[in-house]
């Protein structure tokens, strides 16, 4: 995993700043952000609720920025402990569970959440020690389809139809002051894992679909370069909704396995 860290000088809080924050909670994952001052203005938001892992994958500035630093208005925890990666896959490999904000439909078969509801699934979440994210797309365009097929589930805004535009910062304020709401009441569980099991991370997740499509790759299913994108994408999504756990995915790699040895014997 390609990880390059975040600041070398450390730039603490005034000596009577109390930083609070909300315990075990979602990390908070910038795709390709494009302005200093946008990350800074993001840092700001999720500690004014609490949140304080922040990634970055693909900045387009130079990181450490100290425009961020000027607009993020004394977040620096945030900053200094912001970690940069190079791909949105290596950003969310040690997380379980993650949700991709967007404004529009897209052609993908997945759970919707509202910024509340996502609140309350993800505090299930957590209460079972299942690390959860929040993945937002750069300013200009949002994200990426393949991004979005990392993803559980999308999380979306029901804004005024005839301008829903927000900006990054925006966005991720939204998105934190109804985690930072609901500690109020504790949701029930949405789901349950056995105890001598887990969910996949999606490390694992990238794992069997890497082997998955390899093997597709060789016997031609995905022959068809102009298709292949879309067939993967909906290969991802259909095992991403299935939850699978950490045993579950072992269990289907060792099918692909034995299949794989079954045809070239």
């Amino acid at each position: 995993m390609t990880e390059r860290n975040s600041y070398t000088k450390r730039r603490r809080p005034a000596k009577d700043t109390v930083v609070r924050t909300d315990g075990e909670s979602p990390a908070v994952i910038l795709v390709e952000p494009q302005l200093g001052e946008n990350i800074g203005m993001v840092a700001r938001a999720m500690l004014n609720c609490g949140l304080t892992d922040l990634r970055l994958v693909k900045p387009r500035e130079k990181w450490p920025n100290v425009k961020a630093e000027k607009t993020a208005s004394g977040a620096s925890v945030v900053l200094e402990n912001a970690r940069v990666f190079d791909s949105t896959a290596e950003a969310v490999a040690d997380l379980t569970f993650v949700m991709a904000t967007t404004a529009r439909a897209r052609d993908m078969t997945k759970d919707v959440f509202t910024a509340h509801a996502a609140a309350a699934e993800m505090r299930a979440c957590i209460a079972q020690d299942i690390k959860c994210g929040v993945l937002f797309g750069k300013e200009a365009v949002g994200l990426h389809n393949d991004d979005v097929a990392l993803a559980d589930a999308i999380l979306m805004v029901p804004l005024n139809p005839a301008f829903s535009s927000l900006n990054l910062a925006q966005a991720v304020l939204l998105m934190g002051y109804e985690w930072f709401q609901s500690a109020v009441a504790q949701p029930p569980t949405s789901f349950e894992v056995r105890l001598d099991t887990r969910l996949a991370t999606k490390e694992e997740l990238l794992g069997l679909f890497e082997h998955l499509e390899g093997e597709l790759d060789d016997c031609g299913f995905l022959a068809l370069p102009d298709k292949r994108p879309t067939m993967v994408r909906n290969l991802r999504n259909m095992f991403q909704r299935a939850r699978m756990t950490d045993q579950e995915v072992r269990t289907l790699r060792g099918v692909i396995a034995g299949l794989v040895t079954k045809r070239k014997s």
